[in-house]
């Protein structure tokens, strides 16, 4: 079923970012005079289509990992005289620039509007309290300590631990001091530490800021009782069910999920006396974890999720704001998010980011339908990123992209004069195996991953 939700969860967004994207190029090609011949979301041959009363086909077809824009346009094919004045290729190079950049910028508006929502509505964050703080590490030699909320880092507000991540995640390569202000649960004042780092989280796969730092976030204690039981995994064939307690494991008291976990990682392929209660009543079960590897070391598995608990009041936060003020903070979180991407990018060129970190088709669906799963906040809040990381991929000023375009339409607007077809037919063949290449690659980090 999870296989079912993570496939509807990703036609869903890409959907929906494409459809935006190409309504971009559409919406500036008519302003500009264009004639839009199709409007298709996906590739390959038309599931449904009609067309309006301009002659443009809208369709739907069978790939849904694209979409395109077909304008009337003289070097694709003949164009009758009465209407080349319609021609793409007939339009200025401002024109052209115009309807290139449309559909990028329609991405980055959409993340606007989903950050506004989110700001609107509302969010519930976990206050970014430390729990744990290893002995001889970065943060203990600073003076962080258990209790102790992040304030900000570098001086930048973090409210909850996605921003913590995202600040410590921007500030890969670092070498010096990375400032962190923290306070004390009974104090008001913030008490600035700094920890010193080198090569700050550079190549790591994939990057762990949290456990660089030697913290651990502050969590609720857990009971060990299962929340969801995956079908065919080794929970399922144990026989265990959803709202199962842990009560001992191969005899000895299991008072805490973390625990139960620990256990399990540490002996794949091992059978283990089980002892559960149910109803009620008390059973004894054999129980046999699967195994997987992660980053390299083999772990035991068994496709059981834990039952949620309820956080502290004290421990959440509340963020939202008004109409207006949300306009604001809806733009400054997607300008942050686009530079964030761009930083990340140019890390990978020099070496600082491993390339295996590139996500493709496959974990995309796996996050999408997390997400979707997670509710509302999370998937929108994804949809929003995905959205500006395709903006800014779609503005690389690689030959087949958008940017590519752009690239060529910014230099025959400064020579005064198009760039040659034979040039831009080179450039084509050089984009299309770049990106063909970065598709493989994302791909084969993909199937890693699985």
């Amino acid at each position: 079923m999870s296989v079912v939700q993570n496939v509807l969860a990703v036609i869903v967004v890409l959907g929906l970012l494409i459809t935006f994207h190409e309504f971009g190029h559409f919406w500036v090609a008519r302003r500009c005079g264009v004639k839009v011949l199709r409007f298709s979301v996906g590739f390959g041959k038309p599931l449904w289509s009609r067309f309006d009363r301009r002659g443009t086909e809208f369709a739907i077809a069978a790939i849904p990992l694209g979409g395109y824009v077909k304008m009337l346009d003289e070097r694709e094919a003949p164009v009758a005289p009465e209407e080349q004045h319609l021609a793409f290729n007939r339009k200025s190079v401002w024109a052209r620039i115009a309807i290139v950049v449309a559909g990028p910028l329609a991405n980055f508006l959409l993340a606007v509007v989903a950050y506004w929502l989110l700001f609107v509505i509302g969010t519930t964050a976990i206050a970014p309290v430390i729990g744990e703080v290893a002995p001889d590490s970065p943060a203990a030699r600073a003076g962080l300590s258990s209790g102790q909320e992040i304030v900000s880092i570098q001086n930048d507000r973090t409210r909850s631990w996605e921003d913590v991540n995202l600040e410590l995640i921007s500030l890969i390569g670092l070498n010096g001091t990375l400032e962190v202000a923290t306070r004390d649960s009974d104090s008001s004042e913030a008490r600035s530490h700094q920890v010193q780092v080198s090569d700050w989280l550079a190549r790591q796969d994939p990057p762990q800021p949290l456990e660089s730092l030697g913290i651990a976030p502050w969590r609720p204690t857990i009971p060990p009782v299962l929340g969801q039981v995956l079908e065919g995994e080794a929970a399922a064939r144990a026989g265990l069910e959803a709202g199962d307690r842990i009560l001992a494991l191969n005899g000895n008291e299991v008072t805490s999920w973390m625990a139960f976990v620990e256990v399990v990682r540490a002996r794949p392929g091992e059978s283990l006396a089980l002892r559960i209660e149910r109803d009620g009543a008390t059973l004894d079960l054999t129980l046999t974890p699967g195994q997987r590897e992660v980053q390299g070391e083999v772990m035991g598995y068994i496709g059981a999720g834990v039952e949620s608990v309820s956080w502290p009041e004290e421990y959440q936060r509340e963020i939202r704001y008004g109409a207006l003020a949300s306009v604001g903070r809806a733009l400054t979180r997607t300008a942050d998010m686009t530079v964030l991407t761009l930083d990340s990018i140019r890390k990978m060129l020099v070496g600082l980011i491993s390339p295996s970190n590139l996500s493709g088709p496959i974990t995309i669906a796996r996050i999408a339908g997390d997400t979707a799963r997670s509710g509302f906040e999370s998937f929108i809040s994804f949809m929003a990123y995905l959205s500006i990381s395709l903006g800014v991929l779609n503005l690389l000023p690689i030959p087949v992209l958008d940017g590519g375009h752009l690239l060529y339409y910014l230099i025959e607007a400064v020579r005064g004069r198009p760039v040659s077809e034979e040039v831009q037919a080179v450039g084509l063949r050089i984009g299309m195996a770049m990106v063909g290449t970065l598709m493989l690659m994302a791909i084969y980090f993909d199937l890693m991953r699985l």
